[in-house]
């Protein structure tokens, strides 16, 4: 693990908020120059500290007004049927997330699809064709309170 010093955390603060802030306004924000700073991001990269670079979609401006939470126990846990299951999961696009859990269930799945007849569909065409399934619970989200990838950097003494 590389240590971050506080020129680090800033540089990941702004591109957790803003992906798309250049070179020269890191620079800016952060009082260096633009070569340390792309060295920076460079370091923060190959360390795979900074893992890729993407846009945030509104799921619901683009169609996918039904989210829900899925909790998967599965019969058997020897290796293989956790490695199958896993595989299977990972060729669904509904499934946008997918945590193995410690607890009551095996996995939780957070599905993004366009309304409860697609949800219904998903259920019993894709997931229940994965064997080893035991149980499923869903939970429909109501409103998104708050969503979003970013870590909370400022608790900077952690990365010490």
């Amino acid at each position: 693990m590389i240590s971050l010093d506080e020129h680090d955390l800033a540089i990941l603060r702004i591109l957790q908020s803003n992906a798309k802030a250049t070179i020269t306004e890191i620079a800016e924000q952060c009082h260096l120059t633009r070569t340390p700073i792309f060295e920076r991001i460079r370091k923060l990269e190959e360390a795979g500290i900074i893992q890729s670079y993407r846009a945030q979609i509104d799921p619901e401006r683009v169609g996918f007004s039904l989210h829900a939470f899925c909790n998967v126990s599965l019969k058997e846990h020897a290796a293989s049927f956790l490695e199958n299951f896993e595989n299977r999961i990972l060729e669904l696009p509904e499934v946008v997330a997918c945590y193995h859990t410690a607890g009551m269930f095996d996995y939780l799945l957070e599905i993004r699809v366009v309304d409860m007849d697609a949800y219904r569909n998903f259920i019993s065409s894709q997931l229940a064709g994965i064997d080893n399934i035991g149980n499923v619970q869903s939970f429909f989200i109501m409103k998104d309170l708050k969503t979003g990838s970013e870590l909370p950097l400022h608790l900077s003494d952690q990365f010490r």
